[in-house]
């Protein structure tokens, strides 16, 4: 339907009525707040409009800063044939290049694939011994199926509503990462160190993006993650991620943070403070994870809380625990961004769009701000205060991490109960 410009101007005029209204006992009070609002919001969306036109533009540089020279890869892999062919494998084998036999150990731990993962990981391995590479590639045999049947251990197993007591995921999960991590125990022993410890999941990477992402504020870093994509404009591991309030993402889609902190940083292109990532890649300073007498490693949360129909990612719960994230801080780096698979890698090349930055983003941001989104059950804080008051000396650092699920491991991958 046509609209005149005198229908325009009626529109204009019943608008500026409601803001600002003529008549009443508080008619000036509400013309001042309305008044305000609107001049925030201008300022708020001429910031937005001029920060989105700087895109996050894709790393190129190869040049390591100094402070930087050894590195421990680590990753854990359950049927990633395909991506491991196609790119994965040729993207570590260039990342031994870069830093030199003697500089980079290389940890794989795969288990229970039914795919080709076993043989495409000897390939691996067949290409890093040519290099000289120290490595370390476990391919376990052991099923999901296999674990399933065991003999019910005191820890990481819980009665469901299913009327059975099932093996939990995430300390299944964690335990496999902390079995990418022994190697490093015995090097650590022996006296070997690393400045960095690069955690790969099943992505696709190029060098430049590992480089930028260990550069992320000049090395200063508890933790740095990349911002992974399964899906062309939707980033992937919510699970993991929390924004600078603690919170996760309101959305999958840009700008995907209510926390304006977290917000503004990723609208100016810079390093978004975040208390948790993951996201495909993360990249730890190795301190923690090197110390002789209390080494920093993967955790679940409690069985004992998970029975609350509760849990919290292994990797978000990791941030929460590591002594440096207060003092260094965690960092999203939105300029490298990887892919679950080619269609999503290429996508993320042209993030975000213009129309997406200027016209959806900024008021899709303003309102979750305003609606402090995502909304958190308050029965979580609930269900762990009376947790914590069940026993003497019990306490989740991680609560950002607990989400209202209860996951166990099936012979197919994972389920919700």
């Amino acid at each position: 339907m046509l609209v005149s410009p005198r229908g325009y101007h009626r529109w204009w005029r019943a608008l500026l009525g409601l803001l600002f209204p003529r008549r009443g006992p508080y008619s000036y009070i509400v013309s001042i707040f309305s008044a305000c609002i609107l001049f925030f919001a201008a300022i708020d969306y001429l910031t937005f409009a001029a920060s989105s036109l700087r895109h996050p533009t894709q790393p190129t540089d190869t040049t390591l800063i100094p402070e930087i020279k050894s590195v421990y890869v680590a990753s854990t892999h359950w049927n990633n044939e395909a991506i491991l062919r196609s790119h994965w494998n040729n993207a570590v084998v260039e990342l031994a290049k870069k830093f030199g036999k003697d500089n980079i150990y290389v940890s794989v731990y795969e288990s229970g694939s039914w795919d080709n993962s076993k043989d495409a990981l000897r390939d691996l391995d067949r290409q890093l011994d040519e290099l000289g590479v120290q490595r370390t590639i476990v391919l376990d045999p052991t099923t999901h199926e296999d674990e399933i049947r065991k003999p019910r251990a005191k820890d990481g197993w819980i009665d469901t509503p299913r009327g059975r007591r099932e093996l939990r995921r995430i300390p299944y999960l964690a335990n496999l990462r902390n079995k990418s991590l022994e190697p490093l125990e015995r090097l650590v022993a022996q006296g070997k160190t690393f400045d960095r410890i690069i955690f790969l999941n099943d992505v696709i990477f190029s060098m430049a993006d590992i480089i930028s992402l260990l550069n992320t504020r000049s090395g200063n870093y508890a933790a740095a993650c990349s911002l992974d994509f399964s899906k062309p404009g939707l980033f992937y591991d919510t699970f993991a991620l929390r924004d600078s309030r603690g919170s996760g993402a309101f959305s999958q889609k840009y700008p995907y943070f209510s926390s304006r902190r977290s917000r503004n940083a990723l609208l100016a292109s810079d390093p978004i403070p975040v208390q948790s990532c993951w996201n495909g890649i993360a990249i730890f300073d190795a301190t923690p994870f090197q110390s002789h007498t209390d080494p920093l490693r993967f955790r679940a949360i409690p069985d004992s809380l998970a029975i609350h129909h509760l849990e919290g990612s292994e990797c978000c719960l990791i941030h929460y625990d590591n002594p440096l994230t207060v003092s260094k801080g965690v960092w999203l780096n939105p300029a490298v961004r990887v892919g679950y698979n080619l269609v999503a890698y290429e996508a993320a090349r042209a993030f975000p769009s213009k129309r997406e930055a200027l016209f959806v983003g900024w008021w899709k941001g303003v309102i979750a701000s305003l609606l402090d989104l995502p909304w958190q059950p308050k029965s979580i804080r609930r269900r762990v205060n009376g947790w914590e008051s069940e026993g003497e000396g019990r306490e989740e650092v991680g609560v950002p991490c607990l989400v209202d699920e209860m996951q166990v491991l099936a012979g197919n991958g994972w389920a919700h109960v």
